[in-house]
């Protein structure tokens, strides 16, 4: 639940260090917990879902449950809306976007292609991300000012890719049975354009297009919480989130993310027309995690 603010006046730097700031605290409290149970025996999953798989575990909701209580104590009058336990309100006009595993089928599997994803945004949309990936340890924020990797191997911008054709591109989505019928058609129309197409990476493919290694990321069936991070981080990268039809994509929904405009444009002409429902039933699995 987003709360609006009566006006638009940009944030002073005292403010936006003070939301960098607790954004990295966010990220370390989620570290410490789902760390403390990835690949480990004793780590099971519920299904959330009473027609497909949609797994979560405990690890999901304890890191949810330190990052909410880090907002509430620190800055309680920031709205917050995270996947396991929902939205509140705040009148700042700022909500807190939380997604404490993206991935949790590739974290019950031991794969470290999974994440924690925590945004900023205002009435318009994303100001801040981080994708994090705690196995791993790297940290790719965005927004405010920021676009950077830190990381095992330092701390470094990041800047996407200049490819510009379709011919050229690393095309990366979650799962190949995309979407719909329709959504999957599209989607195979960039696929079959494209120098290669990877599975499965979960949130790390954007990161992977913010750090300029992947060129394009089509997914359908989102929700906010899965793309919210994502846009701030690649946009502040120099690339383009937006959904299927150029419009906004922070709602969730079909989301389209390039390295460039001129990738963007491209893709967008084979998948555009394409009408989907952001939260409607998928013929294929859902991407939501």
């Amino acid at each position: 639940m987003t709360a609006t603010p009566s006006s638009a006046a940009p944030l002073s730097a005292e403010l936006a260090a003070e939301l960098v700031a607790l954004a990295h605290d966010l990220a370390d409290a989620a570290r410490k917990v789902t760390l403390a149970a990835f690949r480990q025996a004793a780590l099971s999953a519920e299904n959330k879902s009473s027609t497909g798989f949609d797994p979560v575990t405990a690890a999901d909701r304890e890191a949810e449950a330190a990052m909410r209580a880090l907002i509430e104590a620190r800055r309680p009058q920031d709205a917050i809306l995270g996947e396991e336990f929902g939205p509140k309100s705040g009148p700042s006009g700022l909500t807190w976007v939380l997604d404490p595993i993206d991935g949790t089928r590739g974290y019950m599997t031991g794969t470290p292609t999974w994440g924690v994803l925590i945004a900023l945004m205002d009435q318009h949309g994303p100001i801040f991300g981080v994708i994090d990936q705690p196995y791993i340890g790297e940290r790719f924020i965005g927004g405010l000012g920021h676009h950077h990797l830190i990381g095992p191997q330092g701390e470094y911008p990041l800047h996407s890719s200049a490819r510009k054709t379709l011919a050229k591109a690393r095309l990366f989505s979650t799962f190949p049975e995309i979407g719909s019928t329709a959504e999957r058609a599209a989607f195979e129309r960039v696929r079959d354009r494209v120098l290669l197409t990877r599975y499965g990476m979960d949130c790390y493919a954007y990161a992977l297009v913010a750090l300029g290694q992947a060129d394009l990321v089509i997914e359908a069936g989102l929700q906010s919480y899965d793309i919210a991070a994502p846009i701030a981080v690649i946009e502040a990268a120099g690339g383009i989130v937006t959904d299927w039809q150029g419009g906004p994509a922070h709602h969730g929904g079909q989301v389209l993310a390039a390295a460039n405009p001129d990738l963007h444009r491209a893709a967008l002409v084979l998948l555009s027309g394409v009408n989907g429902s952001a939260n409607g039933p998928q013929d294929g699995p859902q991407q939501v995690e």
